[in-house]
């Protein structure tokens, strides 16, 4: 268990979206762990999908029907305890608390729970992309089911705190944002000291320091809303980190890595960078003003 099983998780904003099953792909500036299932598909099935990640700007397919509502039976820690629904819905609070304390003027971001696709700004939210944050509406778009994705395909347990660093690691991409990050550091390519690796490495470094913050914050009522991580749970977030590392997944998948298409980050990166979160902060995550993101991590 994450949250305590008494927090009132009842004021979450998440709603929950979906219609119709499209085999579609995000593009548009898309960043976050969903662009990872993009690679996936590319070794598997040798088309090159790659262009679609951070700067796709095609035409995207879109969802034949859509539904929109909140996502229910989510209103106390055992809810989402219980529920991943609700766990994803209700750690947005903790994180909205948290970087309100660390982000001045910090803006909350949107967060849909995907049931099955629903389109975006950045193309088709769907099971066959994953997570993803999507900077022009400024929303984070979550299918809980990719978790079952991580543990079955990936390698990875995807406990209650893996999931937890889904949701953080997208958050941080949010703050990139918001804080002029992305504008500052632009897509410029693939490889281990790309902008784009960086990013999504500062991302994991943001989720560690999160985790490593996440029990002072506390509902209306006083009472804290999560937990302290046991050891076996930090080594599951840790698990689900490098399970999405850009060489595992290409190993896995085509049997080689090529660290020149990388747009991740190797798993020991990973690894390391949310590790750097977790024992030394926010203060730590600089990515970018390193020598290179592979001998820094």
């Amino acid at each position: 268990m994450t949250f305590n099983p008494d927090a009132d998780v009842s004021d979450n904003k998440v709603q929950r979206r979906g219609g119709g099953r499209t085999a579609a792909i995000a593009g548009g500036g898309v960043v976050g762990l969903g662009a990872v299932v993009v690679l996936l598909i590319s070794a598997f099935t040798g088309v090159d999908l790659t262009g679609l990640i951070g700067g796709g700007t095609g035409a995207q397919p879109q969802a034949t029907s859509s539904s929109e509502g909140s996502v229910q039976s989510c209103n106390t820690g055992t809810d989402a305890n219980n529920s991943v629904d609700c766990r994803v819905a209700a750690v947005s609070l903790v994180l909205n608390d948290y970087w309100s304390k660390h982000v001045k003027g910090y803006v909350e971001p949107g967060q849909v729970n995907v049931d099955g696709s629903t389109s975006t700004p950045c193309g088709t939210a769907s099971n066959d992309v994953g997570p993803f944050y999507c900077p022009s509406d400024q929303t984070v778009y979550i299918d809980p089911t990719f978790f079952q994705l991580l543990h079955q395909q990936f390698g990875a347990e995807a406990g209650d705190l893996a999931q937890v660093y889904v949701v953080a690691h997208e958050y941080g991409h949010h703050i990139q944002n918001i804080t002029g990050t992305m504008e500052k550091y632009p897509n410029n390519g693939t490889g281990p000291t790309s902008n784009g690796v960086r990013t999504e490495l500062q991302a994991d470094c943001y989720a560690g320091a999160f985790i490593a913050s996440m029990t002072q914050e506390k509902d209306k009522k006083g009472v804290p809303y999560m937990k302290t991580p046991t050891e076996a749970q930090i080594s599951d977030a840790l698990d689900a980190a490098a399970a999405v590392g850009d060489d595992h997944i290409q190993q896995q998948s085509a049997g080689y890595t090529n660290p020149e298409s990388w747009t991740h980050g190797s798993s020991d990166q990973r690894k390391k960078w949310f590790a750097t979160g977790y024992k030394n902060g926010l203060g730590q995550c600089d990515t970018f003003s390193v020598g290179t993101a592979s001998s820094s991590a």
